[in-house]
């Protein structure tokens, strides 16, 4: 494939590289701290970068604990529908809530955190999973002039999946950086994810296909 070249308005988004989606954490995703040296790298070619990071509350509606009898990863209905159960992670404040000590989050213009509201569980940096509670990522990125967004993270069939697909709903360009995600894929999730981002244009590549 052609490398693409990060070009003055373009911008990138680093999802969710946080301790407890790391190996150790309470929600880790498999081999999840690769993808810090190549976010890094990545950091350095781009000239707006944003972080996003899961902020939960104790008690979240989304965690399992909340729901007596339900274990991790069964589902239940919530008020916007079936949501995904998971362990408790990413609660505000604790050492598994912050960024991957080995992530460069000086380079960060911006951090969106997400998820912070008890009932509404947040995947996408743009909107809540109630698909009507925004982040303001989107008017950020328009005011700062971008029309393409390039993204990497974790988890690839969840949160990173969710924001490139929300790019495109909001009109943006939007590039998945593959080998910079890692993914969950639980189910068959990883495969369906990758149907959606091609059903909605979103172009998949390498991260050696980006240079300045």
């Amino acid at each position: 494939m052609p490398r693409i070249q990060a070009q003055s308005g373009d911008a990138l988004v680093l999802v969710d590289i946080q301790n407890d989606f790391c190996p150790g954490g309470a929600l880790a995703v498999a081999e999840g701290d690769e993808v810090v040296p190549v976010a890094n790298r990545l950091a350095g070619l781009f000239p707006i970068v944003v972080l996003t990071q899961d902020w939960h509350t104790p008690g979240h509606h989304s965690f399992a604990s909340a729901h007596p009898g339900k274990a991790p990863f069964q589902t239940t209905e919530l008020s916007y529908g079936t949501q995904v159960l998971w362990p408790d992670h990413c609660i505000q404040g604790t050492e598994g809530a912050g960024f991957h000590p080995g992530l460069d989050t000086g380079r960060a213009h911006l951090v969106i955190r997400k998820g912070f509201r008890a009932e509404i569980d947040s995947y996408s940096a743009f909107r809540e999973n109630d698909r009507q509670t925004t982040t303001g990522l989107a008017g950020y990125l328009r005011e700062r002039g971008t029309r393409r967004i390039f993204f990497a993270g974790l988890a690839t069939d969840y949160c990173v999946a969710w924001s490139a697909e929300d790019a495109v709903r909001n009109g943006f360009e939007a590039v998945m950086v593959m080998d910079g995600c890692r993914a969950i894929d639980q189910g068959g999730s990883l495969a369906a994810a990758l149907d959606r981002l091609n059903a909605a244009g979103v172009t998949l590549v390498q991260s050696g296909d980006v240079a300045t």
